[in-house]
């Protein structure tokens, strides 16, 4: 690393900055971005599944769950209860920022399909 041109300061040119958070681009930034989610999901009430960390779960009392599956910054929403999901993608879009794609067609190049008079997808 180099001091930036313009803010080199005669006879401490050897020197550089200490950063005190990742930068978008480091190798590190995934990981502190990763973790922030986690400990947002953690926080709220979800559990990690120990077959997959980016895959996230909530039982409600009343039996209903949601699941999300986290893959790099793409995430699914699975559950029955559609104010809930609302609610969690309020929750989630005060912490990050997200856009909304509506109701999933693909992920990871699967293409899905509903047919919701049959229950089936």
């Amino acid at each position: 690393m180099e001091q930036p041109e313009g803010f080199q300061v005669k006879g401490k040119e050897h020197l550089v900055c200490k950063l005190r958070k990742s930068l978008y681009g480091l190798k590190q930034a995934l990981r502190q971005w990763y973790k922030k989610f986690d400990s947002f999901m953690l926080s709220h009430g979800y559990t990690r599944t120990t077959a997959d960390h980016c895959v996230f779960v909530k039982q409600f009392s009343d039996g209903d769950f949601i699941i999300l599956l986290l893959y790099v910054d793409d995430m699914l929403l699975v559950g029955h209860d559609m104010s809930k999901i609302a609610e969690l993608k309020k929750e989630l879009s005060k912490s990050f920022a997200m856009k909304d794609l509506g109701p999933a067609k693909q992920i990871l190049g699967i293409h899905i399909s509903r047919n919701r008079s049959s229950g089936k997808i």
